[in-house]
């Protein structure tokens, strides 16, 4: 599991729902809960927590550029790239901290990823969960 301390900037309910926006360094990352704060009182702006997001939840592209939907997005990287015959896990450096993805072989040769290349990372805001800090 991928772990990014940040703190909360916003969140908006609207019954069980929150749309969360979290602030990691420079960055804004999003995740939708099904909790309010009423029912998670650590959902408040300011307080510090973890963004957290599985390894086969974090897509990799090159040269992306253009609007997307998806807001969870991570200048870093490459690191290492462990290749298996199905899947292939690529480490990345993102704002010094380290984040993983496992993806397909047929992608990480179809990017031609290598040690030293910049990607990004992206992560649909579902994906996110928050942990509290305590």
């Amino acid at each position: 599991m991928n772990r990014l301390r940040g703190k909360i900037a916003h969140v908006q309910s609207n019954g069980h729902v929150s749309l969360v926006d979290v602030t990691v360094g420079p960055d804004t990352f999003a995740a939708i809960l099904l909790e309010d704060p009423a029912a998670a009182p650590y959902l408040a702006a300011g307080r510090e927590v973890d963004v957290l997001f599985k390894e086969t939840e974090v897509s990799l592209a090159k040269g992306l550029a253009g609007v997307l939907s998806l807001r969870n997005r991570m200048s870093a990287t490459v690191r290492r790239v462990r290749r298996g015959e199905i899947l292939s896990e690529v480490e990345l450096e993102y704002q010094g901290q380290r984040v993983i993805s496992v993806v397909t072989t047929r992608s990480v040769e179809r990017l031609a990823l290598q040690e030293g290349d910049a990607v990004e990372a992206l992560v649909k805001a579902n994906e996110v969960s928050l942990s509290e800090v305590q």
